[in-house]
């Protein structure tokens, strides 16, 4: 995967119009499935029902799952959502950078 949890990302496309553009923070990867669950993007709403924990039942909003093809990482010096390359260090560590500038990005340490 791309992305890893934590990472800032730009949505480029997804399930709603409005979502689209929108910068935004990693909550979760799927791997398996090949999705991310970014904050704030693609919120569904949940009935819950009442139980020992939770004694008042309602309808909560919370973030559903999205392909992990429609999102880039964000990269601060360009200001916008960029495609990545992996580069190796001197020390033997793999990191990020961005394609255009050459600015490390995302969260570090693969």
């Amino acid at each position: 995967m791309h992305v890893k949890q934590g990472d800032t990302v730009v949505v480029i496309s997804g399930v709603k119009d409005k979502d689209k553009n929108k910068k935004a923070k990693v909550l979760k990867v799927l791997p398996k499935k090949g999705r991310v669950i970014v904050e704030g993007i693609n919120m569904r709403k949940k009935h819950l029902k009442p139980t020992r924990e939770m004694q008042q039942a309602g309808i909560i909003d919370q973030e559903g799952s999205i392909d992990a093809s429609n999102v880039m990482l964000y990269c601060e010096k360009c200001k916008r959502g960029v495609r990545v390359a992996h580069k190796m260090l001197n020390d033997g560590t793999k990191i990020r950078v961005c394609v255009k500038c050459g600015e490390a990005v995302g969260k570090q340490g693969v």
